[in-house]
């Protein structure tokens, strides 16, 4: 069979895969059954295919499995420890008497947070904190839960969980130097265009609703009879002790992580005791574990595609070779343009359908790594900020009860444009 007619079938069941993507199909037995598809249809001898696909690939990818958990158990240790409850009543104090001001508060403590926590779980358990506040200044159901979203989105790029996700598409990358100066603009380029669309959207803000809102999703904030824990004000630094410990002494996450859930318990008091420690400890692990356990089983299937897109990227070489521009920049705006194809786990969502783009991508050797993974990060996190595929984004839509319409209304435009203005960057930086 000639590699022609190879990758055009090949192209042929991608395209049946995004359509079952679309209808909402498992992307977990999509995965699977595309890794095994690409095997057959790209002629993979099968104990080529058992070791490259099915077994490294899983296998090498333990690491990145460890860092998720880490992640996931900061995240839950930030919530039970009582300093994300604590730094969202702060951002409310503050903001109480002024709407916007208030708005804007909650979406930096957002960001803030995010920049270490990862994980619905996390998302979940800051959410039901935040999203009432906003509700309580009189923000809009559809507006406030965007703003949220896209908040928890922007400090993605500089998230050490998350980043470790997508390395594994592009293992010459680093995150340190100049990716970490690219993602602190990126992520602040997001962040700023989030509050401007909050000022630009203040004129909807009706405090006379927030009470009605608040029914809508079953909160009634500030009227639960439930205090705040107290903690220190110096425990409101622990979200940024994990990046901070990479960008000063170059520390990899997992010492990082570890020890700001050391600090974090020693400044709120859960060590008071070995009895307190032990079961803080293995309460806050067992909830973090199972808030990503359906994350795991899916990245699992997802690498095993990848592998086999990998060992296929071969045929697409001449059609790569032939269609793409050779030009940084040219390329980068080009994403920029097509970002919205990230959505519904298209052709440039990682992990989605764009994990067989990465795989692809990164065979022909066209271009390096380092420019790679931040060209393919910007589609990938505009899918993050506002698809309604995303598992956290599920979760708001239904405790929101907002229609996805009116959140692609919104969301769609905004990160649109957050991801050509963040294209140009890649290229500025790496290009």
């Amino acid at each position: 069979m000639s590699s022609t007619i190879i990758s055009i079938l090949l192209l042929i069941s991608f395209a049946i895969f995004i359509f079952y993507i679309l209808k909402g199909g498992n992307l977990v037995i999509g995965f699977f059954v595309m890794a095994i598809l690409w095997s057959i249809i790209g002629l993979v001898p099968f104990n080529t295919a058992i070791q490259k696909v099915f077994a490294e690939p899983a296998l090498n990818y333990g690491p990145t499995i460890i860092y998720i958990v880490f992640g996931s158990w900061f995240g839950r240790v930030l919530v039970e420890s009582g300093i994300a409850p604590a730094i969202s009543e702060a951002t409310n104090k503050v903001g109480k008497k002024r709407p916007l001001i208030a708005a804007i508060l909650v979406i930096i403590v957002t960001a803030f947070i995010f920049v270490s926590a990862y994980g619905v779980g996390s998302v979940i358990a800051i959410g039901v904190i935040l999203l009432p506040i906003l509700l309580s200044v009189g923000v809009p159901r559809e507006i406030a839960l965007i703003a949220f979203s896209l908040a928890i989105g922007a400090p993605m790029y500089v998230n050490v969980v998350l980043y470790n996700q997508i390395k594994a598409f592009f293992p010459d990358a680093v995150y340190g130097g100049k990716y970490l100066q690219f993602g602190w603009t990126a992520a602040l380029v997001q962040l700023a265009i989030v509050i401007i669309f909050l000022i630009v959207m203040s004129k909807k803000f009706k405090p006379q609703n927030a009470e009605e809102n608040l029914k809508v999703i079953g909160a009634s904030f500030g009227d639960d009879g439930q205090e705040t824990k107290k903690v220190p004000y110096i425990a409101y630094i622990v979200p940024i002790i994990p990046v901070a410990m990479n960008m000063l002494f170059k520390w990899d996450a997992i010492p990082s992580l570890v020890l700001s859930v050391i600090v974090a318990m020693i400044l709120t008091g859960k060590m008071k005791s070995y009895k307190e420690t032990v079961n803080f400890i293995n309460s806050t692990v067992a909830q973090a574990i199972s808030d990503i356990s359906g994350l795991i089983i899916f990245l699992m299937a997802l690498i095993m595609f990848s592998g086999a897109a990998t060992l296929n990227a071969q045929h697409f070489e001449p059609l790569f070779n032939a269609i793409l521009p050779h030009s940084h920049l040219i390329l980068a705006i080009a994403l920029g343009v097509l970002a919205p194809l990230a959505l519904f786990r298209g052709p440039l969502h990682v992990w989605g359908a764009g994990a067989a783009t990465a795989a692809v991508l990164t065979g022909t050797g066209l271009f390096s790594d380092a420019f790679l993974l931040p060209l393919l990060y910007v589609p990938t996190l505009m899918a993050v900020s506002t698809d309604i595929t995303q598992s956290w984004n599920v979760w708001g839509l239904d405790y929101m009860k907002v229609k996805s319409k009116d959140f692609l209304k919104y969301g769609v435009p905004v990160m649109w444009l957050v991801s050509i203005i963040n294209e140009v960057l890649v290229y500025v930086f790496f290009g």
